[in-house]
């Protein structure tokens, strides 16, 4: 518990140091990849509890991300100005629940809270990952991913079909999400730092609540799940419960991350629910440790940064699915097992020349 206290004290302190630093040296524009890497980071962040610790491998959270993106772009771009003497929209506007404003293209606007908009994403994505979880986590391995893998096949050619959702150009034109002291998260330069400092507090607050969840009872029983699933089952462990419970957190997970990215952003796209979206989740996951939530957030704040930075060029995607690969052939285990094991070589080798050194010596002085 002290380590992981610590390792929260030098996140925050990483977090705050970054800022300062792109102020001072006004690079500011660094902030920008950062936000949207630390909101990509909650995705990968709730794939990694449900892969390291349930053993479950899913190819279609970057669904559960575009379900919530596109869920508040639906809400808070309806305009509700036309209908303001209905009676339903006067009791929300009564509530508090409507906000008034001008779109970006001067005319006035009347929608539903964002906040109200996020409640209703968490809720439809929970039913959805609920509905899934059932049927496809009966299964293992690869019909598991398999079976993942078309969930987000048909939820990205529903949003590529749907005149309704934008088709291919998206919902753009979405507005900002309103924050307590009159502050908004969106894609304006004022509002940088505040959307910075908003991305990683979800962050921390994702991983306080991970980490409690591996320190509990619920955690010992999933890492038991994990081991062996069968001997779990064997000492009274629900573990299709704990696996379907698991699971659609982690789809929340992704679900705020994408109401979040999309008010940052002001639009979404079908995009973000392609199939590389999610073998990019996975690649991260896979890099930092299946069940290492610190170097799962540190591999996937690098690599999301430097991919947004056009460090890969036109192979980002082939990077990712590169990693990936490499990962899955020659997991961290074993590079572990094959680093001692060159180790323990080199230090028998030294030896064998220290004692040939000390026997041509010996000989010598005979």
């Amino acid at each position: 518990m002290r380590a992981s206290r610590w390792a929260f004290a030098v996140l925050v302190v990483l977090v705050v140091a970054v800022q300062l630093a792109t102020a001072a040296t006004r690079t500011e524009y660094y902030l920008t990849q950062l936000i949207i890497s630390a909101l990509y980071s909650l995705v990968v962040i709730g794939l990694c509890l449900l892969m390291g610790y349930a053993g479950q491998i899913s190819l279609g959270h970057a669904a559960f991300f575009a379900i919530g993106g596109y869920t508040t772009a639906v809400i808070t771009t309806w305009n509700l100005l036309p209908y303001q003497q209905h009676l339903l929209v006067r009791l929300l506007a009564r509530g508090g629940l409507l906000v008034q404003a001008t779109n970006s293209w001067g005319t006035a606007v009347l929608y539903l809270s964002p906040w109200l908009a996020l409640a209703a994403a968490l809720a439809l994505s929970g039913a959805v990952a609920f509905l899934i979880g059932i049927p496809v986590l009966r299964l293992r391995g690869h019909y598991l991913a398999m079976a993942t893998l078309g969930f987000g096949t048909i939820v990205y050619h529903v949003l590529l079909g749907s005149r309704l959702l934008g088709e291919a150009d998206g919902i753009s034109d979405v507005p900002g999400l309103g924050l307590p002291g009159g502050l908004t998260v969106n894609g304006t330069q004022g509002s940088r730092v505040v959307c910075y400092y908003t991305a990683w507090a979800l962050v921390l607050g994702c991983l306080v609540l991970v980490c409690n969840l591996v320190d509990s009872r619920a955690g010992r029983a999933l890492r038991a799940i994990h081991g062996n699933e069968a001997a779990a089952a064997a000492l009274g462990i629900d573990t299709a419960r704990y696996k379907l419970q698991l699971f659609v957190l982690s789809a929340l997970m992704a679900t705020v991350a994408g109401v979040f990215m999309t008010h940052y952003n002001g639009s979404i796209g079908p995009a973000e629910a392609g199939v590389m979206r999610s073998v990019r989740y996975v690649a991260i996951v896979a890099v930092g440790g299946m069940a290492n939530l610190w170097g799962t957030l540190a591999a996937s704040v690098l690599l999301n940064f430097l991919s947004l930075r056009g460090y890969f060029g036109t192979l980002d995607d082939a990077v990712f699915g590169a990693v990936l690969v490499v990962f899955m052939m020659w997991s961290p285990h074993e590079a572990l097992r094959r680093c001692r094991a060159a180790i323990r070589s080199w230090r028998g080798r030294r030896r064998a020349g220290t004692a040939a050194r000390r026997q041509q010596v010996t000989d010598g002085a005979a």
